[in-house]
């Protein structure tokens, strides 16, 4: 290659390198103040009881969705009843952890009654002795007991915290020597409760305060957790001094580091110097850079950043920090031009095509054969005569149907005797004898026809005009009901056939009976219902009347 090209191709490659440089350089720059989600287990104190658990969801909300993984409360101080556990909200809170086993409950659990009392150092250095001695321990196995039952026996117990300062009557410095055996008492009966799994937490507060908090430390077999709480307050000015000053933030992870324990941050928050987002933003970080079990920040005022509205800029400051990390604006990649190498020119050179003459080869003349194509006969085949079958037509008698003759009913005349006139006799007054006449029944469809007897005895005498009435004779038993010596029966009349009449039914109340005749299903088809009726006049004038 000559050497103004090769200073082109140089001055190319330069070019490239260096916009790649700097597009990476605009790439790589990280938000500093945003932690992340690290999977350090976050949590805030929001209120003792089940407030505190109603409002941990509306955190996590606020927080963009982030999970709030741990629950803190404190247990009440005042008397050994709520040190044993003997307080409702607890079982608030194992519902909640139970919820989710990622979940963390945290416990701080006072080691003397009247904890806030503001008790005299003479007297607390004698309640120090007096759980040295164990002289409280029923207390504590009463409470182990009762966090087992709940279903939460892996509890991070905060016992006994911030005990170098000089607000607790559970505190180090009235007695130091027989605190710390006290501590190892309660973790003892505690641990010798069967299903247990607590972790005890050492938490002091920052600094130096009443006394260095590593006077106080009961020994690493019995500590899980060495903890710290941490407010933005003295000692320490900045930030940079809480990490270095006595017993500060820096020594609290050189000694766990030392002991070989995991580290939190149980309380957390503003206090003496008001709204300070340098403070939190700074906090978040170390929490990140040194990965503690859990942390906790105390979440009411002065010391909150979500409940606490006079924290405005610390408050943006935890959420800009805390909230998910949302997908950020695709990135074109740039486009770097390939820079243009021309290719030399190489001439390409031409070879000469040799000529080869290509041989002619006579085409054979094959002679195509001559096939005669056979003479088949067409085979003459016979059209059968098929005769023509003669069907004859059937003869289809036609049926006679009898006219069926209906035969009218003889219904037979009463023989109504003519009664015979006969003179009165003037002495007595002749007695008509009362006939046994049977009493008629009820005219019903499917009743024969009922047969008139004729009366039994003597023929009794018509009265004549002239003739005084005669005096009408008490009925006999046999005939309830009087009968007319003269009957009048109508001779029916037979109905014609079609169309089929319907027998007429007798008024109301009248003197006419009426009897269905039956002449069976396929005649009465024929004929209609038929019946014969008879008129009997039973009144006043027929000389019946027996009242």
């Amino acid at each position: 290659m000559s050497r103004p090209r090769r200073r082109l191709a140089s001055t190319c490659v330069g070019t490239v390198t260096a916009g790649l440089l700097a597009t990476g350089a605009a790439l790589a720059a990280p938000d500093e103040n945003r932690t992340g989600d690290s999977g350090i287990a976050m949590g805030a104190y929001l209120d003792y009881g089940p407030n505190g658990v109603a409002r941990i969801p509306y955190l996590s909300r606020w927080l963009g969705g982030r999970e709030i993984r741990v629950g803190h409360t404190y247990l009440p101080g005042d008397q050994w009843a709520g040190i044993e556990g003997r307080v409702s909200f607890l079982e608030d809170w194992a519902r909640w952890r139970l919820a989710d086993d990622d979940r963390m409950f945290v416990l701080n659990v006072p080691m003397q009654e009247r904890n806030e009392a503001r008790v005299p150092d003479q007297q607390v250095a004698r309640l120090i002795r007096a759980g040295a001695r164990g002289d409280h321990d029923e207390h504590f196995r009463r409470l182990a007991e009762r966090l087992v039952s709940l279903g939460v026996p892996d509890t991070v117990i905060v016992l006994g915290w911030e005990m170098n300062g000089v607000t607790y009557t559970h505190r180090c410095r009235p007695d130091p020597a027989n605190w710390k055996v006290y501590w190892r008492r309660v973790v003892d009966v505690m641990r010798a409760v069967p299903g247990q799994k607590f972790k005890f937490d050492f938490a002091p507060s920052r600094g130096t305060d009443a006394i260095g908090w590593t006077k106080c430390y009961p020994g690493d077999d019995h500590v899980d957790i060495i903890g710290m709480d941490s407010y933005d307050q003295a000692p320490g000015e900045t930030f940079d001094e809480q990490i270095s000053q006595p017993y500060g933030l820096q020594k609290h992870v050189d000694f766990a580091r030392a002991h070989r324990k995991a580290i939190s941050y149980p309380e957390w928050g503003l206090f003496r110097r008001g709204d300070n987002p340098e403070y939190v933003r700074r906090m978040l970080r170390w929490i990140e850079q040194h990965k503690p079990l859990y942390h906790t920040i105390t979440d009411y005022c002065p010391h909150g950043v979500w409940q606490c509205k006079q924290n405005p800029e610390s408050s943006k400051a935890f959420r800009d920090a805390l909230m998910p990390e949302a997908p950020g604006p695709v990135v074109p990649t740039p486009v770097v031009p390939t820079p243009v190498v021309p290719t030399p020119v190489v001439p390409t050179p031409v070879v000469p095509t040799p000529v080869v003459p290509t041989p002619a080869v006579p085409t054979p003349q094959v002679p195509t054969p001559t096939v005669p194509t056979p003479q088949v006969p067409t085979p003459q085949v016979p059209t059968p005569q098929v005769p023509t079958p003669q069907v004859p037509t059937p003869q289809v008698p036609t049926p006679t149907v009898p006219t069926p003759t209906v035969p009218t009913p003889q219904v037979p005349t009463p023989q109504v005797p003519t009664p015979q006139v006969t003179e009165p006799a003037p002495e007595p007054s002749p007695v008509a004898p009362s006939p046994e006449v049977p009493t008629p029944a009820a005219p019903s469809p499917v009743v024969p026809s009922p047969e008139v007897p004729t009366p039994a005895g003597p023929t009794p005498a018509a009265p004549s005009p002239e003739v005084p009435k005669p005096s009408p004779a008490a009925p006999s038993p046999v005939a309830p009901a009087p009968v007319t010596p003269s009957p009048v029966v109508p001779k029916p009349e037979p109905t014609p056939a079609a169309p089929l009449p319907q027998p007429q039914q007798p008024p109301l109340n009248s003197m006419q009976w009426c009897v269905p005749l039956n002449f069976g299903e396929w005649l009465s088809k024929l004929v209609g219902k038929q019946s014969v009726c008879v008129t009997i006049d039973l009144g006043e004038g027929s000389g019946f009347w027996p009242f």
